[in-house]
Protein backbone atom coordinates (compact mmCIF):
# COMPACT_ATOMS: atom_id res chain seq x y z
CA UNK A 1 0.00 0.00 0.00
CA UNK A 2 1.37 3.39 -0.90
CA UNK A 3 2.25 5.86 1.77
CA UNK A 4 -0.37 8.36 0.55
CA UNK A 5 -3.22 5.84 0.87
CA UNK A 6 -1.92 4.77 4.25
CA UNK A 7 -1.86 8.42 5.36
CA UNK A 8 -5.41 9.02 4.15
CA UNK A 9 -6.78 5.90 5.84
CA UNK A 10 -4.95 6.65 9.10
CA UNK A 11 -6.23 10.22 9.05
CA UNK A 12 -9.77 9.04 8.36
CA UNK A 13 -9.61 6.61 11.28
CA UNK A 14 -8.53 9.26 13.78
CA UNK A 15 -10.91 11.87 12.36
CA UNK A 16 -13.82 9.43 12.64
CA UNK A 17 -12.84 8.72 16.26
CA UNK A 18 -12.76 12.45 17.04
CA UNK A 19 -16.07 13.09 15.23
CA UNK A 20 -17.75 10.25 17.11
CA UNK A 21 -17.06 11.89 20.47
CA UNK A 22 -17.98 15.38 19.28
CA UNK A 23 -21.40 14.20 18.13
CA UNK A 24 -21.81 11.98 21.20
CA UNK A 25 -21.30 15.05 23.40
CA UNK A 26 -23.84 17.03 21.36
CA UNK A 27 -26.33 14.14 21.56
CA UNK A 28 -25.97 13.71 25.32
CA UNK A 29 -25.77 17.35 26.34
CA UNK A 30 -27.94 19.15 23.79
CA UNK A 31 -30.32 16.75 22.02
CA UNK A 32 -31.17 14.73 25.14
CA UNK A 33 -31.22 17.88 27.31
CA UNK A 34 -34.02 19.40 25.21
CA UNK A 35 -35.69 15.98 24.85
CA UNK A 36 -35.52 16.06 21.07
CA UNK A 37 -36.55 12.72 19.57
CA UNK A 38 -33.49 11.98 17.42
CA UNK A 39 -31.18 9.02 16.97
CA UNK A 40 -27.41 9.46 17.11
CA UNK A 41 -26.95 8.05 13.59
CA UNK A 42 -29.27 10.64 12.04
CA UNK A 43 -27.54 13.46 13.92
CA UNK A 44 -24.13 12.20 12.79
CA UNK A 45 -25.14 11.66 9.14
CA UNK A 46 -27.09 14.89 8.69
CA UNK A 47 -24.44 17.17 10.18
CA UNK A 48 -21.22 15.60 8.97
CA UNK A 49 -19.34 18.05 6.75
CA UNK A 50 -17.58 15.98 4.08
CA UNK A 51 -15.12 18.69 3.07
CA UNK A 52 -14.05 19.30 6.65
CA UNK A 53 -13.85 15.56 7.36
CA UNK A 54 -11.54 14.87 4.41
CA UNK A 55 -9.44 17.99 5.01
CA UNK A 56 -8.81 17.03 8.64
CA UNK A 57 -8.23 13.41 7.55
CA UNK A 58 -5.55 14.46 5.08
CA UNK A 59 -3.84 16.75 7.59
CA UNK A 60 -3.88 14.15 10.38
CA UNK A 61 -2.75 11.41 8.00
CA UNK A 62 0.15 13.57 6.84
CA UNK A 63 1.18 14.29 10.41
CA UNK A 64 0.96 10.63 11.43
CA UNK A 65 2.67 9.04 8.40
CA UNK A 66 5.00 11.65 6.91
CA UNK A 67 6.28 13.48 9.98
CA UNK A 68 8.74 11.16 11.66
CA UNK A 69 8.27 12.58 15.13
CA UNK A 70 6.17 10.59 17.56
CA UNK A 71 6.03 13.61 19.89
CA UNK A 72 4.32 15.75 17.26
CA UNK A 73 1.86 13.00 16.27
CA UNK A 74 0.94 12.14 19.86
CA UNK A 75 0.63 15.81 20.80
CA UNK A 76 -1.70 16.64 17.90
CA UNK A 77 -3.84 13.50 18.28
CA UNK A 78 -3.92 13.91 22.07
CA UNK A 79 -4.92 17.56 21.88
CA UNK A 80 -7.71 16.90 19.37
CA UNK A 81 -8.92 13.92 21.41
CA UNK A 82 -9.10 16.03 24.57
CA UNK A 83 -11.05 18.70 22.67
CA UNK A 84 -13.46 16.08 21.33
CA UNK A 85 -13.87 14.41 24.73
CA UNK A 86 -14.54 17.79 26.34
CA UNK A 87 -17.94 17.82 24.60
CA UNK A 88 -18.97 15.12 27.09
CA UNK A 89 -18.91 17.88 29.73
CA UNK A 90 -22.44 19.27 29.91
CA UNK A 91 -21.61 22.95 29.45
CA UNK A 92 -19.27 22.37 26.50
CA UNK A 93 -21.51 19.90 24.66
CA UNK A 94 -24.61 22.02 25.22
CA UNK A 95 -22.93 25.20 23.98
CA UNK A 96 -21.53 23.45 20.90
CA UNK A 97 -24.99 22.02 20.18
CA UNK A 98 -26.54 25.47 20.50
CA UNK A 99 -23.94 27.00 18.19
CA UNK A 100 -24.38 24.31 15.54
CA UNK A 101 -28.07 23.47 15.71
CA UNK A 102 -30.07 26.29 17.36
CA UNK A 103 -31.52 29.25 15.49
CA UNK A 104 -32.65 31.98 17.87
CA UNK A 105 -35.46 34.49 17.49
CA UNK A 106 -37.15 33.00 14.42
CA UNK A 107 -40.63 33.42 13.00
CA UNK A 108 -42.35 30.46 11.35
CA UNK A 109 -45.78 30.49 9.67
CA UNK A 110 -48.21 27.82 8.64
CA UNK A 111 -51.72 28.17 7.18
CA UNK A 112 -53.26 29.08 10.56
CA UNK A 113 -50.62 30.29 13.00
CA UNK A 114 -47.48 32.36 13.31
CA UNK A 115 -44.85 31.08 15.72
CA UNK A 116 -42.14 33.21 17.36
CA UNK A 117 -39.26 31.53 19.16
CA UNK A 118 -36.11 29.44 18.82
CA UNK A 119 -35.53 26.48 16.53
CA UNK A 120 -33.88 23.84 18.70
CA UNK A 121 -33.46 21.33 15.90
CA UNK A 122 -34.30 21.51 12.21
CA UNK A 123 -34.74 17.86 11.25
CA UNK A 124 -35.57 16.03 8.05
CA UNK A 125 -39.37 16.25 8.40
CA UNK A 126 -39.97 18.13 11.66
CA UNK A 127 -38.74 21.19 13.45
CA UNK A 128 -38.38 21.16 17.22
CA UNK A 129 -39.35 24.69 18.18
CA UNK A 130 -39.56 26.61 21.47
CA UNK A 131 -42.48 29.02 21.17
CA UNK A 132 -42.13 32.22 23.22
CA UNK A 133 -45.89 32.80 23.54
CA UNK A 134 -46.75 29.23 24.56
CA UNK A 135 -43.55 28.99 26.62
CA UNK A 136 -43.04 25.37 25.64
CA UNK A 137 -41.41 23.14 23.04
CA UNK A 138 -43.60 22.19 20.09
CA UNK A 139 -43.02 19.97 17.06
CA UNK A 140 -43.82 21.51 13.67
CA UNK A 141 -44.23 19.60 10.42
CA UNK A 142 -41.91 21.10 7.78
CA UNK A 143 -44.34 20.32 4.95
CA UNK A 144 -47.02 22.55 6.44
CA UNK A 145 -44.82 25.61 7.05
CA UNK A 146 -44.91 28.48 4.58
CA UNK A 147 -41.37 29.66 5.16
CA UNK A 148 -38.75 30.68 7.63
CA UNK A 149 -37.98 34.36 8.27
Amino acid sequence: MSKAIQALLSGMFFTFFIDFFIFLGIKQNYIDFYEIDLYYNILFADHQNGYLFFTVSIILGYIIIYINSNKVSITVIGFLSILALSTLIHGVGNKLGEDLLMTKNTTLKDSRYTYHGDIYYDGRKQITFFDYELNKIIILNKNKLKGKN
